[in-house]
């Protein structure tokens, strides 16, 4: 029996998990795409996970889609797997280290916070081979200016880690030494921030936009009221008017 394409790690409130078939350049296969949906789903359901880290091992962190594999049906398709992504209960932070090219820059560019490679090298080569990047639109092009995705969709060039930083598609570089102080930093920074307030506050980004200014008005305040009247929002005021780290802060001695 083969081991899974993808490992699941959950430590100190951490889910990492891991595309690990290097052999396949982490291509888009049925059966890592089914194992990554899956352990998006357990990370989602862990009452003890609090961030989600998405990395690989191997040269590639994902080569797209897995052409020679075409005749496999996924249970967890493209589409479902960005959605889980965007719409993950716990902040999900890319640690891109390696090549990404296709359906892997969908994956990249859904993370809410990424960092990559200074070595990585990107590039929508879908055009090259008959097709377009069309479902990796769907997360790429809010990102983007529509200047650089007409050129990088049009042109399917391979580009520098520097130029996907650059036009928006991850957000920090880091060299292949320090990809993991920079990844530590972010989720450091992610754990210091209430579980509640930060599914709230990634809610917002995806809704806000899509609403007219008066529902966004209305929807906000509702939320807000919400918030300020949970538990978490009362103990945040708690914490603060008491000069202590608030009961979810690694801080504290107990989260």
């Amino acid at each position: 029996m083969s081991s899974p394409a993808t490992r699941f790690h959950l430590e100190g409130g951490v889910a990492t998990i891991t595309l690990d078939r290097p052999e396949r350049r982490n291509a888009l296969s049925a059966e890592l795409m089914d194992s990554l949906g899956d352990n998006l789903e357990q990370a989602a359901s862990a009452l003890d996970c609090r961030v989600v880290v998405l990395t690989n091992s191997g040269p590639a962190f994902c080569a797209g889609a897995d052409l020679k594999g075409e005749g496999e049906v996924p249970r967890h398709s493209l589409p479902e797997l960005l959605s889980s992504i965007l719409t993950h209960p716990k902040p999900v932070v890319g640690a891109i280290a390696g090549h990404c090219m296709g359906g892997g820059i969908g994956l990249a560019a859904a993370c809410d916070i990424s960092v990559v490679s200074s070595e990585a090298r990107f590039g929508f080569r879908e055009v090259r081979v008959g097709v377009a990047p069309a479902i990796i639109s769907v997360v790429c092009l809010p990102k983007m200016r529509a200047g650089a995705a007409l050129e990088l969709f049009l042109t399917g060039a391979q580009v520098s880690a520097e130029r996907a930083v650059a036009v928006g598609l991850v957000n920090h570089l880091a060299e292949p030494a320090g990809m993991r102080a920079k990844v530590d930093e972010i989720v450091g920074a992610l754990l210091e921030g209430a579980p509640g307030a930060l599914a709230a506050a990634k809610a917002l980004v995806h809704e806000v936009p899509r609403l007219g200014r008066e529902e966004a008005f209305e929807w906000t305040a509702r939320l807000s009221a919400e918030l300020f009247a949970s538990e978490e929002g009362r103990e945040g005021r708690a914490a603060f008017a008491e000069h202590r780290p608030p009961a979810w802060s690694p801080g504290n001695g107990s989260a």
